[in-house]
């Protein structure tokens, strides 16, 4: 089944990344589930309100990404959103795109990061990104190891983040 906007959702073994509408977008800034949303304990977080915010003003400012948008995490076998994951917009001048992602606390540690993030990845390269960049906290270790898990190299750290990037073979991921 498509959204409104026309794209599919993906899926995982366990996940499904269903691609956010704008008016699914304005309802996790506002905080105000509608009828068939599926929010569980602890989303959507600020990381995921961030996501849904940053979707909405690339929208404005350059239409429909596509499949460079943003992504609820559900978990399959119930339907439930436990995170968010996306793309920070479309592919810059040189063809990379930038990822984001968050899991609610009571599902971390499970593999559903890496197991999304792999995904997200996968579609970046069938849709010709040249590669992909991702940015972590210094002491987020967790959101390090998602990003090595998923063959994102360390490329350099400042005082706040380490910053990770992944370059597809020429022909695509």
């Amino acid at each position: 089944m498509k959204t409104d906007e026309g794209h599919a959702p993906l899926r995982t073994e366990r996940l499904t990344l269903h691609p956010l509408t704008p008016a699914e977008a304005e309802r996790i800034v506002n905080g105000t589930p509608g009828a068939g949303d599926r929010w569980g304990r602890g989303y959507p977080s600020d990381g995921d309100v961030a996501g849904a915010s940053g979707y909405l003003r690339v929208r404005a400012d350059h239409g429909d990404p596509g499949v460079f948008g943003a992504y609820e995490i559900r978990r399959r076998e119930d339907g439930e959103a436990v995170g968010g994951i996306g793309f920070h917009g479309p592919p810059d001048d040189e063809r990379f795109v930038t990822v984001g992602y968050g899991l609610t606390e009571a599902v971390r540690g499970q593999g559903y990061a890496r197991e999304a993030l792999s995904e997200l990845i996968r579609v970046a390269g069938e849709a010709g990104a040249a590669g992909v960049k991702g940015d972590a906290d210094l002491g987020n270790l967790a959101s390090q190891r998602v990003m090595e898990a998923v063959g994102m190299l360390f490329v350099r750290e400042d005082e706040q983040l380490r910053h990770y990037r992944l370059v597809f073979p020429a022909g695509g991921a």
